[in-house]
């Protein structure tokens, strides 16, 4: 039976999802209103499917999808007795040797992860078929990316589980995007793409991998959810905050890669033109759209049976 949360306190995971997440006793009440139906909704798609089930969410960056997802992931576990992994595919970025070497080969702007291209698709491949496999029984690597220093945590510091899991949940900014019509590649959208990319081949490129690297992932898909930002205008703040976070946890400064104001307007521009695309084109295709306002609270649900992606 589900613990009910209250305004006053928490107890148990609840306790410690909070401190976690830096979150007050009333996130609670706020998760439970909007996202302990949706976990409940995952329980029955996937006792049905009678499998392990993927779950993708979407969200532009700063929209709470790790926190959301981390959510979902305890109360799966602990209210509704499933296992549960929380995958992001950040955490699948590309080496920063292998996007240096991307950038001296194929075009500059892909040193700068983010966009579709600058995944290692294979890896995140490999680890859902571990993951999803019915009769899985680990050990399953889980990488781990450390944006701090823009490069990938060496093996002996990633995640194992060792165990089948029934929901594999993976977020990401640009999980769900699809490819663009050639002409709409054709107009840049904004300075880096006018002065970085005059010719459109990064375009091109990164429409390209969607194409061939990401269409193929959205049919193993059970279950799509997105976080809809009212604009991408808000994306900028909520991204300036989540790399203050970065900079607050860094145990010391180190050789670390945390961005400025002024690196960060320029990083956003990478990610601009899919994150507008995704939040033109993606909310009539989910099964489960939670619209945002500015302060990324929840003001507005849908549910609907079949998506299409």
């Amino acid at each position: 039976m589900q613990v009910k949360a209250t305004a006053m306190g928490s107890t148990g995971w609840q306790a410690r999802y909070l401190a976690r997440h830096r979150l007050p006793d009333s996130y609670l009440v706020y998760a439970q209103k909007w996202f302990a139906p949706l976990a409940g909704w995952l329980v029955e798609h996937q006792k049905g499917a009678n499998r392990p089930i993927l779950v993708a969410l979407n969200g532009s960056q700063g929209s709470g999808k790790s926190t959301v997802c981390d959510y979902l992931r305890e109360i799966l576990e602990h209210d509704h007795g499933l296992k549960a992994i929380a995958l992001s595919i950040d955490d699948f970025y590309l080496t920063l040797d292998r996007r240096r070497e991307l950038a001296a080969t194929v075009h500059p702007l892909l040193a700068t992860r983010g966009v579709p291209g600058t995944h290692d698709m294979t890896l995140l491949r490999h680890t859902l078929d571990g993951l999803l496999a019915p009769d899985a029984g680990g050990p399953v690597e889980i990488p781990r990316f450390d944006k701090a220093r823009d490069d990938r945590l060496p093996r002996e510091a990633w995640d194992s589980v060792n165990d089948g899991v029934d929901v594999v949940l993976l977020e990401g900014w640009c999980v769900g995007v699809r490819p663009q019509q050639e002409g709409e590649l054709a107009v840049p959208v904004n300075a880096l793409e006018r002065q970085e990319d005059p010719q459109g081949r990064w375009r091109a490129l990164v429409n390209d991998t969607i194409t061939r690297e990401f269409m193929p992932l959205y049919a193993r898909v059970d279950q799509w959810v997105m976080l809809c930002a009212p604009s991408f205008d808000c994306v900028y703040q909520w991204r300036l905050e989540q790399e203050r976070k970065l900079a607050d946890l860094q145990s010391s400064p180190g050789d670390n890669r945390i961005m400025d104001e002024g690196q960060l307007a320029r990083f956003i521009q990478f990610y601009e033109r899919l994150t507008r695309h995704c939040l033109n084109d993606l909310p009539p295709r989910v099964h489960h759209l939670y619209r945002l306002d500015t302060r990324r609270q929840v003001v507005e649900q849908a549910h609907r049976g079949k998506p299409l992606l």
